[in-house]
């Protein structure tokens, strides 16, 4: 069965989740993109699933911004848009370090802000947006 949607962007891709999505969208006929800080883990499954790679730190909006307009000139815009960057910090509460617990939120829920209002501006104009977020249903 193929796809109506063309073009699958994951965000914060890795060997987990996101590899395994990445799998299904190209047994589904789509173009699939990975993003990730470090993207020299990403080889082998761009390798296996045939998906282009693009550097990105999702909590820098200049990055988020850059990795949209890379993508639309390579691809095309997205149909399909998956956030799974994160960033953890452990250990007992009263000794976690500060900057590091600034840094989860900033790529948690900062990043996952930037992503989906670039998302946004280019799925709704085509009448794909489509979110678990009630803020975008709203849209």
């Amino acid at each position: 069965m193929t796809s109506t949607y063309r073009t699958a962007l994951i965000v914060g891709a890795g060997s987990g989740l996101s590899a395994s999505l990445a799998r299904l969208f190209g047994k589904d006929g789509m173009k699939v993109a990975l993003a990730a800080r470090s993207t020299e883990k990403l080889s082998a499954l761009a390798a296996e699933t045939g998906a282009a790679i693009f550097a990105c730190d999702a909590a820098r909006r200049t990055d988020v911004e850059k990795l949209f307009a890379e993508l639309e000139g390579k691809l095309g815009a997205p149909d399909v848009v998956v956030y799974n960057a994160s960033f953890r910090t452990r250990g007992p509460f009263v000794d976690l370090d500060p900057v590091d617990v600034e840094k989860a939120i900033a790529v948690s829920a900062f990043g996952g802000f930037l992503v989906a209002q670039q998302a946004a501006r280019r799925m709704l104009p085509k009448g794909k947006a489509r979110s678990c977020s009630p803020a975008l249903r709203r849209a």
